[in-house]
């Protein structure tokens, strides 16, 4: 699981990214002073930091040259500041992007995925699968095809991403809850219930007994988990 280091101050906001974040199944730390966060990854393997630019004591740009010396990660910066020398500075200083305050929670999670697939591919480094194969289920990720004993069965398109998901992290519980923010967003209109109608409709096209799953188990109370 990927581990985020936020930076900021503002506990509000802080709170806010680490929320997001962790609803999308990111481990995060918090802490509000640059030289802390500095501190806190000569401790502690990161693979993204979320960097506001206006700390107290030492400010963003002289945090983030410091943690250029010794750490490739990406480096997100967040700031209220909208002159262009700011964001020349700071790319100068080893900056990957930057978000504007104020922001939408959605486009920080969509940034953070967006750079750690980038970062993990230029070191090919937990490459994303082409493929899933498990008990007889052969899923074509590239291609979205799904097949079972090599009859290949149609799933629309959150069908699919559902069952990738759940796939992809067998013997892990999902709640409801969390499979809805994963697949349709935080922001999406609906509820829950939709997570156990489509739930329902992979069974019915990957399932020999639909009635007795094999592959997606009902964790009564709680959600759902893919069997390994």
């Amino acid at each position: 699981m990927k581990r985020i280091l936020i930076v900021e101050d503002e506990m509000d906001i802080a709170e806010l990214e680490r929320d997001y974040l962790e609803v999308n199944g990111y481990l995060c730390d918090i802490t509000s002073t640059g030289e802390q966060g500095v501190r806190m990854t000569e401790e502690k393997d990161y693979d993204l930091i979320i960097l506001d630019l206006m700390l107290p004591g030492v400010d963003g740009f002289d945090i983030c040259r410091q943690l250029r010396e010794r750490l490739d990660i990406p480096i997100l910066m967040v700031t209220a500041r909208k002159e262009d020398i700011d964001k020349i500075r700071g790319f100068d200083r080893g900056v990957d992007d930057y978000i504007q305050k104020p922001f939408n929670p959605s486009e920080l999670v969509a940034r953070v995925k967006a750079h750690l697939s980038r970062y993990d591919r230029l070191v090919n480094r937990n490459p994303e699968p082409d493929e899933i194969r498990m008990r007889g289920l052969h899923m074509d990720l590239s291609a979205r095809r799904i097949y079972v004993n090599g009859e290949e069965k149609e799933l629309r398109a959150k069908e699919f991403d559902l069952l990738v998901l759940l796939a992809s992290n067998p013997d892990r519980v999902f709640t409801k809850e969390e499979l809805f923010e994963r697949i349709w967003g935080i922001d999406s209109l609906g509820d829950i219930t939709t997570v156990t109608v489509h739930i329902r409709k992979i069974r019915e096209k990957i399932e020999e007994s639909p009635a007795s799953p094999t592959y997606i188990e009902t964790i009564w109370g709680v959600g759902y988990r893919f069997k390994k």
